[in-house]
C-alpha cells in the first residue's frame, strides 16, 4: 500500500467516524425528545439533519475517488466498499432521528398519552448497537459485530408487542387514536434503526474477514479479493 493511500483511508475512516457519532447522537436526542416531550430539543434534530447529509455526500465521493485512483486490492478494497455501504446506513440512522423527532414535534401539541411500548429499552438497546457497530468498525472487533447482529432480535420482540398494545390502545382511547399512531411509528423507526445498525456490522466482518453474512447469518459465504 503507498504511503497516500494509506493517508486517504486513514482519512476516510475518521470521517466515518465523525458520521457516526452525528447519527448516533441524533437517535440519543429523538429518544430523550420523546422522554421529555421536548419539541425544542426534537427540533435540534431535525434542524441537524442537514449537517449528516452533506457529510455522507463527501464520504461517497471521496470513496469513489479512492476507488477510481488507487484502484486498491484485497482488504484495502473490501474496506473501502464497505464504507460506502457504510456511509448510507448511517445516513438512515438520521433521517429515522429525525422521522421521531417530528412524532415528537406532533406529539408535544397534544393531550398527552401514555406510551404503549418499553420505549426506554427499545430505546436504549437501539443505541447501544448503533454504539457497538461503530465500536466493532473502530477495533476491527468481530465479536462485538456479531453480537451486535444477535442483539437484533430483542428489539423486534419489543416491536412486534407494540402492535397488540397499540391496538388494545386505540379500543380503550378512541380519543387518542392519532397519538397512538404516531407512538406505533415511532417504535417501528427504533426497530429500523437497530436493523441499519445490524448492517453495519455484517458489513465490518465482511471488511474484516471477507465473509458475507447478510441474510445467512449462520452461513458464511467467503468471497475473496486476492491480489493479482
Amino acid at each position: 500500500m503507498s504511503a497516500h493511500l494509506a493517508h486517504e483511508l486513514d482519512a476516510l475512516k475518521s470521517k466515518i467516524l465523525f458520521l457516526g457519532g452525528l447519527a448516533e447522537q441524533s437517535i440519543r436526542k429523538a429518544g430523550s425528545s420523546l422522554q421529555k416531550l421536548d419539541a425544542r430539543l426534537a427540533q435540534e434534530v431535525i434542524d441537524s439533519d442537514h449537517q449528516i447529509d452533506l457529510k455522507e455526500v463527501e464520504i461517497e465521493e471521496d470513496c469513489l475517488k479512492i476507488l477510481a485512483l488507487h484502484q486498491p486490492l484485497a482488504q484495502d478494497l473490501r474496506f473501502v466498499v464497505s464504507i460506502l455501504k457504510i456511509n448510507s446506513d448511517i445516513e438512515r440512522i438520521g433521517d429515522l432521528g429525525v422521522n421521531i423527532a417530528e412524532r415528537v414535534v406532533y406529539l408535544g401539541k397534544n393531550p398527552p398519552t401514555p406510551i404503549p411500548f418499553d420505549f426506554e429499552n427499545m430505546w436504549k438497546l437501539s443505541l447501544e448497537m448503533v454504539k457497538n457497530a461503530l465500536d466493532a468498525m473502530v477495533r476491527g472487533d468481530v465479536i462485538l459485530a456479531k453480537k451486535v447482529c444477535e442483539d437484533d432480535d430483542a428489539v423486534d420482540e419489543i416491536n412486534k408487542t407494540m402492535y397488540a398494545r397499540v391496538y388494545q390502545g386505540i379500543r380503550d382511547n378512541p380519543d387518542h387514536v392519532e397519538s397512538l399512531i404516531h407512538y406505533l411509528s415511532i417504535s417501528r423507526h427504533l426497530e429500523r434503526v437497530a436493523d441499519y445498525a445490524t448492517n453495519i456490522s455484517e458489513d465490518v466482518i465482511y471488511m474484516i474477514e471477507g465473509k458475507i453474512v447478510r441474510h445467512s447469518p449462520e452461513k458464511f459465504i467467503t468471497y475473496s479479493l486476492t491480489e493479482k
